[in-house]
């Protein structure tokens, strides 16, 4: 069995087939780590959806930030922006099937056998890997459960940044979301920053990439995430970065984690939203 981790699909259907055909991909006995933003910007996230949906258990994915803006747009608490290719997803006949399937994956897949841990966008300072993985649980009840649109709506928000131990319950969850799916750069407090999005070099000094902050809890797993294209792939015994671009005209790219292997790369020429 081979475990491969796989970055930002993004709507990228074909890339996607691609991929897997070049892996030669068994879902009898592989398995596959997506790390969260199946949809939008590229052109057939529907697609992607289904396909993902059809390998069953052999594919585990967690929540990115563009999945939950699928999921904020069926709700209404958020319209699609101009750049955005959800339509397809919106209008689609098993729309509903889709949209169900989708918000009953997790923000965090740890896997304690292989000490590997599968997020978006990578953990904050503040938490130990058990602090994450209660705190993402704690979302993914609320997003499971019958009324999780209202749920939705109160956790949809860009405050708080900072983490606190006495956050009530909807800032809270809201802090958890935004961690796990959105975190880039920290500045010496932890609290999360959004606005800088380019390789580490390019921040403001008071700033550090998550992964190097020096309040950051090490543990002696690997964090598997995507989420940050400017950063490419990145491969320590801490991290694997897995996004290499493919809705922005880059890559699209699997990291065999187990047994681990060269990275297996396709071109992605995508028709993105602008």
């Amino acid at each position: 069995m081979t475990v491969y981790a796989i970055g930002d699909v993004q709507g990228c259907a074909d890339a996607f087939e691609r991929l897997l055909a070049a892996i030669e991909f068994d879902p009898e006995a592989d398995r596959l780590w997506l790390v969260g933003d199946l949809v939008n910007r590229g052109p057939d996230s529907a697609a992607v959806l289904r396909r993902v949906m059809a390998l069953g258990d052999s594919a585990i994915t967690v929540l990115g930030n563009h999945d939950l803006h699928l999921l904020a747009a069926v709700a209404g608490i958020r319209p699609p922006s101009p750049g955005d290719t959800l339509e397809q997803v919106l209008a689609a006949p098993d729309s509903d099937k889709l949209v169900d399937w989708l918000r009953r994956r997790p923000l965090l897949h740890r896997d304690a056998a292989s000490r590997r841990v599968l997020v978006h966008a990578g953990l904050p300072p503040a938490w130990t890997v058990a602090a994450a993985e209660s705190a993402a649980q704690e979302v993914s009840t609320q997003l499971r459960g019958p009324r999780w649109q209202a749920a939705l709506a109160r956790m949809y928000g860009n405050e708080p940044r900072a983490w606190a131990a006495d956050l009530d319950g909807d800032s809270r969850r809201r802090y958890t979301i935004n961690a796990l799916t959105r975190i880039r750069y920290c500045d010496a407090r932890g609290a999360l920053d959004f606005e800088h999005t380019g390789p580490p070099g390019t921040q403001p000094p008071e700033l550090v990439p998550w992964f190097d902050h020096p309040l950051r809890p090490r543990e002696g797993l690997n964090i598997v995430f995507g989420h940050w294209s400017s950063l490419g792939i990145l491969r320590r015994e801490d991290i694997t970065a897995t996004d290499s671009g493919c809705v922005w005209g880059g890559k699209l790219t699997a990291i065999p984690l187990q047994p681990a292997r060269d990275p297996i790369i396709v071109d992605c020429v995508a028709q993105r939203g602008v």
